[in-house]
C-alpha cells in the first residue's frame, strides 16, 4: 500500500496540475487579446506560472504515486529553490514597500505624493525613461484621467477639494496644490501669468488630456503609491503561499524517504 505521505503529495500535485491548465489558457488568451503595453507583463506571468506548475506537478505526481525516486528528488529540489525564491522576494517586497506615504493637506480630502519619499529601488524604476514611457502609455490607455474628468465634472472648487482621490488621480490628473492654479475643472486649470514656479511639476502641467501631469514627479509618486499598495497585498499572499510550500515540501520529503525504503526492500 502507498503510504499516507505519498498519497497526500499525489493529491496536492493533482490539484496543482488541474490548476495549471486554466492559468496557462488564461495566459495564452491574454497574449491574443492584449492591445496595450499595460498587459504584456500579465500574460507572461500567467504563461510562465502555468508551465511551471504543469511540469512540477507532473513530476511530483509521477514521483509520489509511481514511486519514481529520481522524479521525486527533482521535484523536491525545484520546490526547495521555489521556497528560497518566494522567501527572498517576500523579504525584498517588505523592505522596498516600507517607505513612502501620502502627505495630508489642510482642508483637502485627498493626499499628495512626493517621489523622494519612496525607496531608491522604486525611484530608479520610474526615473528610467524607457520604463516611464511604458508606464505613461499604460496610464493614458487606461483612461483614468478621462474618467476622473467625467466623475467630478460638476464639482465646484470647494467640493473638488473635499473629494477622496486615488493616488493616481491626485498625482497624474491634476496639478500640485503648490502651483496655485485657477480651478476651471478637474483636469482644466489656468496657470498664473508670472510662470515662475519653484515646483518643476507646475511647468510640466498641461491641460491637454494626453499630457496633464503624466510628466510630473507627483504622477510617478502616485503610481508608486498604487504599486506599493498592490505589492503589500501580494506580500501577504506570498507569506500564505510560502507556508503552503513548506508543508508540501515536508510531506514530499517523507514520500521520498518512503520511496527509498521501498526500493531498498526490493
Amino acid at each position: 500500500m502507498f503510504r499516507v505521505s505519498n498519497n497526500l503529495v499525489g493529491v496536492l500535485n493533482l490539484l496543482a496540475f488541474l490548476l495549471s491548465i486554466p492559468i496557462l489558457v488564461t495566459g495564452v488568451w491574454l497574449s491574443k487579446q492584449a492591445n496595450a503595453e499595460c498587459e504584456w507583463w500579465l500574460q507572461r506571468i500567467f504563461i510562465v506560472l502555468g508551465v511551471f506548475l504543469l511540469v512540477v506537478s507532473l513530476a511530483g505526481l509521477v514521483g509520489a504515486c509511481c514511486r519514481v525516486s529520481c522524479l521525486l528528488w527533482l521535484y523536491l529540489f525545484v520546490m526547495f529553490l521555489l521556497i528560497l525564491l518566494v522567501l527572498s522576494f517576500t523579504i525584498f517586497a517588505f523592505v522596498i514597500t516600507n517607505k513612502g506615504a501620502g502627505q495630508v493637506l489642510s482642508n483637502r480630502g485627498y493626499k499628495e505624493y512626493r517621489l523622494g519619499d519612496y525607496s531608491n529601488w522604486f525611484q530608479n524604476r520610474v526615473n528610467n525613461a524607457h520604463n516611464w514611457n511604458r508606464i505613461r502609455s499604460c496610464l493614458r490607455s487606461s483612461k483614468i484621467c478621462s474618467q476622473f474628468q467625467t466623475q467630478f465634472a460638476n464639482d465646484n472648487l470647494q467640493k473638488f477639494y473635499a473629494e477622496n482621490l486615488s493616488s493616481l488621480q491626485s498625482g497624474c490628473c491634476k496639478p500640485s496644490d503648490s502651483c496655485n492654479f485657477e480651478y476651471q475643472g478637474p483636469s482644466v486649470w489656468k496657470k498664473t501669468e508670472s510662470g515662475n514656479y519653484s515646483n518643476p511639476d507646475c511647468n510640466a502641467w498641461d491641460n491637454d488630456p494626453n499630457v496633464l501631469c503624466f510628466n510630473c514627479q507627483t504622477c510617478k509618486a502616485g503610481f508608486l503609491q498604487s504599486l506599493k499598495t498592490d505589492w503589500k497585498k501580494v506580500t501577504i499572499v506570498n507569506v500564505i503561499f510560502l507556508i503552503f510550500l513548506i508543508i508540501v515540501y515536508s510531506v514530499g520529503c517523507c514520500a521520498f524517504r518512503n520511496n527509498l525504503r521501498d526500493n531498498w526492500k526490493r
